[in-house]
């Protein structure tokens, strides 16, 4: 059982709700982005997605490709956030690490050396937006053989025919997009979210969080209500584009993760 198993094992026992946030390793500076992810777990988060910077991120939204090109700038690379992740483990053995991205940079180091230096490292699951279920000899299979989860996207237009092709090897959870389009679009609507995730739920036994245009408590807690959790990744990073104290992006933080658990 990874600890992404254990954690929503957890919530399920004290039927709450999910919180996760993602953030860019590595933005504006290392420093500041892992006393940043240090500090999400006691703001209330309870799994951290860990953006690894890539020069073509071709699913964001124009927040989040400028944060990797801001982390890629002062100078952080695949290396340096398997560090993070070392760093942060010092002082947390708990919270659940999902490393999201694309294919090159791992590709680039080579996926067993990839997959043995982010279990090493504490990395407890993958979310890989590039490679479709097709692919999955490629990164998805030895990365379960190597006890991590490998977490899917759903979209509104995974239809009934392309569902069991995308859960057919997910594990941990399953992420659904809340909108079409890029991060950090339109604003996420649970009435029009319920029904999906009611529609994944009926073909698979994993949770269900939803992400994509959510920023407020109340669309956290709106979304929360009808999936096992939130997913907020933009609003966040956007505060640390605005150069925000790190005490005060963890204050908002907060807000969110007390509006996803009250879901």
């Amino acid at each position: 059982m990874t600890r992404i198993d254990q954690t929503f094992a957890n919530l399920r026992a004290q039927k709450r709700k999910a919180f996760v946030t993602y953030i860019m390793a590595g933005d504006p500076d290392y420093a500041t982005s892992l006393e940043l992810m240090q500090g999400l777990p006691g703001a209330g988060v309870d799994v951290i997605e860990l953006g690894m910077p890539f020069t073509d991120p071709m699913a964001d939204g124009p927040t989040i490709q400028l944060a990797g090109q801001r982390a890629l700038a002062a100078g952080q690379t695949l290396e340096k956030t398997l560090q993070m992740v070392t760093e942060f483990r010092k002082s947390d053995t708990t919270t659940p690490i999902v490393f999201m991205g694309y294919y090159n940079p791992i590709y680039s180091r080579g996926v067993d050396r990839f997959l043995s230096d982010a279990k090493a490292a504490g990395v407890d699951g993958l979310i890989v937006v590039d490679l479709p279920p097709e692919e999955d000899e490629e990164l998805c299979i030895p990365a379960q053989k190597a006890g991590m989860n490998f977490i899917r996207l759903a979209t509104p237009t995974t239809d009934d025919k392309r569902l069991p092709k995308v859960l057919q090897n997910t594990s941990g959870f399953v992420y659904y997009v809340s909108i079409t389009g890029i991060t950090g679009a339109a604003a996420a609507q649970s009435t029009d979210v319920g029904p999906e995730v009611a529609r994944i739920k009926a073909a698979t036994d994993l949770p269900v969080i939803v992400g994509f245009g959510i920023r407020t408590p109340e669309t956290a807690e709106a979304i929360a209500s009808v999936a096992d959790g939130a997913v907020v990744g933009s609003a966040i990073v956007k505060l640390v584009e605005q150069g925000k104290p790190v005490a005060e992006i963890l204050n908002f933080v907060k807000g969110l993760a007390d509006g996803a658990h009250r879901g």
